[in-house]
């Protein structure tokens, strides 16, 4: 017998802004990494500093289907996802499902990593982060190279994701039309109870965040302009 289709507001705005705002901002940071303007590749890297920054708190003090807690799960309960599509297909769920949850954090380890050691990267030319003189040369050189190897990985997992949003739409989980709107039809026996936070905790985020990193960090690549 087919199911009830309801719909189900499951991503907040805070999220979805988030998600195409990092998109943009990764294209780009590759471009203009590959084109040498790096003031306005070290200015994009600030931006998406603190995008990255309310996306972690946020996955703590956000709205249910944005935190940790809700979409990170065991690996046993990984594997029971794993089989189950396996056995009856792609269906679609509340959030991020088991395996998607693990992209995430991967992907935002990553962005990590590479905001973090281009802090201290250096072209040995016109550009050094603004950290570099705090450490050796040596130390520099690594963390530039890391900086320049880690940004490959961020864009093969990114393909990867990008991947498996494309088959699991096709096969009719709804990520993409959902992560516009914010809605997904799901199965009523799939739905759960979301609580949302307001937006305006995300907005007093992203101005704290924003207010130390333009202050500190951008404000002196601007000045260079």
């Amino acid at each position: 017998m087919a199911q009830n289709m309801v719909k189900v507001k499951v991503w907040d705005l805070p999220t979805r802004l988030f998600h195409w705002a990092m998109l943009c901002l990764l294209g780009g940071l590759w471009w203009t990494a590959d084109v040498g303007e790096m003031q306005w590749h070290m200015l994009l890297a600030y931006t998406l500093m603190i995008l990255l920054a309310m996306r972690l708190l946020w996955g703590v003090l956000g709205s249910d289907t944005a935190r940790f807690s809700h979409f990170v799960h065991s690996p046993k309960k990984v594997v029971t996802y794993l089989v189950n599509v396996k056995q009856t297909g792609i269906s679609s769920s509340m959030g991020h499902n088991p395996v998607g949850g693990y992209m995430v954090v991967a992907l935002f380890l990553l962005l990590s990593v590479q905001l973090i050691s281009g802090l201290f990267a250096t072209d040995d030319v016109f550009t050094e982060g603004p950290l570099y003189a705090y450490v050796s040369h040596d130390v520099a050189s690594g963390l530039t190279w890391l900086h320049k190897k880690n940004f490959d990985l961020i864009l093969a997992f990114a393909a990867i994701h990008v991947f498996a949003v494309i088959l699991h739409t096709i096969k009719g989980d709804s990520i993409i039309p959902a992560m516009f709107s914010g809605y997904k039809r799901l199965p009523e026996s799939h739905v759960s109870r979301v609580n949302f936070v307001s937006v305006t905790k995300a907005i007093l985020m992203v101005l704290v965040i924003g207010f130390l990193v333009v202050n500190y960090l951008m404000l002196p690549v601007i000045e260079q302009l």
